[in-house]
């Protein structure tokens, strides 16, 4: 087996592994194209949530997501390697550069990518460390986003934010067709979500999650998620480069919060919507572009767990070429 072979394997590895990536609705928008010398990643437009997300941001996070877990993967078999993100096509390219120690923490983090997954029962009613969210909010800011934990009064002011984003989304009967294509049954294509991912009533949380206008067979919990935090996942950028660093940032936030036991639900619903996105930038000071909304807290585990949503199999996301 040649040097380049040896690399082209290493890089599908990568590739591989970034399948268990998140991506709004599981729609798994990205295909990996491995050469000897460098992984490209594109995104797939006919996974594109066209009424829901017609400016590719939802996309492109998830495509970030991709991303990071591609580059974790390397890190964790011990490849420096760097990054271009024209953002176009392709989105991103990987190249790796010469075999390192792998990093500890990476290591770490490889276990976690298969098993993080959205949790959108009630969480415990233990918090989170205050320094487990230090974490969370330095894992943001090495991908490059910064994230805003929110106060009791910007909670309040979130909920209300979540719940006019609902009332324009629910309004729009596109939207709301496109996303009954994604969302329940058994999912045997290996994208969307399927029943066992989605309560079977709506969870009495704090700030509403996002109605998918069908129930699932999970049970929602009997919490009040009193001890959760909200935070904002921000940045000083609204190019397509940024909304890609983006899902970089998310996706890391969400291996810490699985490897330090906690659970994420995200909500990007405020930001789908103009004026409610508008007005969440208004909450945060003006200060930056908002990206996503996060509910992190400890998952109750006296029920049962959601399982993790299916994907799709590896010869149709990743290609490799001579």
């Amino acid at each position: 087996m040649t040097a380049d072979t040896q690399t082209r394997d290493l890089l599908a590895q990568a590739a591989g592994a970034a399948r268990y990536a998140p991506s709004v609705h599981n729609t798994q928008p990205w295909r990996w194209v491995v050469y000897p010398d460098r992984l490209e990643l594109f995104a797939v437009t006919e996974r594109q949530l066209r009424f829901q997300d017609p400016d590719q941001h939802m996309l492109l996070m998830s495509c970030g997501a991709a991303l990071h877990h591609a580059r974790v993967a390397l890190d964790a078999d011990g490849w420096a390697h760097e990054v271009e993100r024209p953002a176009a096509e392709p989105l991103a390219i990987i190249r790796p550069l010469e075999r390192r120690t792998a990093d500890p923490a990476a290591v770490r983090l490889l276990d976690q990518l298969s098993r993080r997954h959205t949790d959108r029962r009630t969480m415990s009613d233990e918090p989170v460390d205050v320094k487990v969210l230090d974490a969370f909010t330095a894992a943001a800011a090495q991908a490059g986003a910064d994230l805003c934990l929110l106060s009791r009064d910007q909670v309040i002011e979130l909920a209300v934010l979540v719940e006019q984003a609902q009332k324009a989304e629910t309004s729009d009967d596109l939207l709301q067709a496109e996303t009954s294509t994604w969302v329940g049954g058994d999912r045997a294509d290996g994208t969307g979500i399927p029943d066992a991912s989605l309560p079977a009533e709506p969870a009495q949380t704090t700030v509403a999650g996002r109605d998918f206008g069908v129930t699932g067979t999970l049970p929602a919990g009997a919490g009040h998620d009193s001890a959760v935090t909200y935070a904002v996942l921000y940045g000083s950028g609204d190019e397509p480069a940024d909304w890609l660093r983006a899902g970089e940032a998310l996706n890391a936030v969400w291996l810490a919060a699985t490897e330090h036991g906690a659970a994420l639900t995200p909500l990007s619903g405020p930001v789908e919507v103009g004026f409610t996105r508008q007005r969440l930038g208004h909450m945060l000071g003006g200060v930056g572009t908002p990206y996503l909304v996060m509910r992190l807290g400890i998952a109750d585990t006296t029920g049962p767990a959601a399982e993790p949503t299916p994907r799709l199999p590896i010869e149709q996301v990743v290609e490799i070429r001579d």
